[in-house]
């Protein structure tokens, strides 16, 4: 059953709300079982005409979960609007002691609950700790993606990735300082991180990110992916539509010319 204890207040049914919450404003079993509402967890129901969501979701997690009580890993991410591997569960950091089993929601337990901040009227764990947590779940180029993606959201920045690393202790610990001097500013894409990676993991110099040529008066008027300067060497991953789109097409063939013809090669 849900732990927490009925909410005071009017009850407001296109907002995930417990059974009891629902029982005490005279609503039946009966009613919460039929086509007027939808079961989000056991024991949460919300109206069946509010749409679907995974804030929803999210907020249902947390009103059923014993309080203090955050989103963390994957979810957190995800929130974050980071680059993280999908995840079938909410994910839910609760302190150790307590309690919660529900189908659906991953619970990960803390001796110490982990920093936080509210996001969209949401608790989820700040953001330099969801990048330490998911090292123990994460593989070293995902873990990478993921930080290159934080920082893409100006939320953090490398330097305090890798501090936050230092600090952190426990399965994956060793992996986040790894991944965290591996974080860089200025990427705008996971594929350029994984073959930022491909050059790295291979023992080869690291290529420069996002570098800007730049005209004659100093205006900016390219900027490439990944590039060796000193070798004029560009290193780019187009998506699909580099292909299919033809103004992309022609913009994207334009620029390659006018880059080739001042030496560089792609």
């Amino acid at each position: 059953m849900p732990i927490r204890s009925p909410r005071a207040g009017r009850l407001d049914l296109r907002q995930p709300f417990l059974r009891c919450e629902a029982l005490a404003a005279g609503l039946t079993d009966l009613a919460l079982s039929g086509p007027a509402f939808r079961q989000l967890f056991w024991g949460v129901h919300v109206s069946a005409s509010v749409p679907h969501s995974f804030a929803l979701r999210c907020q249902a997690a947390l009103l059923v979960a014993p309080s203090p009580a955050v989103l963390t890993h994957h979810t957190a991410a995800a929130l974050w609007e980071a680059t993280v591997p999908e995840s079938p569960t909410i994910h839910v950091g609760i302190p150790v002691g307590a309690r919660l089993r529900a189908e659906g929601i991953t619970t990960h337990r803390y001796v110490v609950m982990p920093p936080s901040v509210v996001r969209g009227g949401l608790g989820i764990s700040a953001h330099e700790r969801t990048f330490c947590d998911l090292a123990a779940l994460l593989t070293l180029v995902d873990l990478v993606v993921l930080g290159d993606s934080l920082v893409a959201q100006q939320v953090t920045t490398p330097q305090r990735l890798v501090e936050a690393s230092v600090d952190a202790s426990g399965r994956g610990a060793r992996l986040a300082r790894r991944a965290a001097r591996l974080v860089r500013a200025g990427v705008e894409s996971p594929m350029e991180t994984r073959v930022r990676l491909l050059f790295v993991l291979a023992g080869l110099p690291e290529p420069v990110v996002n570098l800007a040529v730049r005209d004659e008066t100093g205006r900016t008027v390219y900027r490439i992916d990944l590039s060796f300067p000193d070798l004029r060497l560009a290193i780019e991953y187009d998506g699909r539509h580099h292909v299919v789109r033809e103004h992309q097409w022609r913009k994207d063939l334009t620029r390659r010319e006018e880059l080739e013809g001042d030496g560089w090669r792609f």
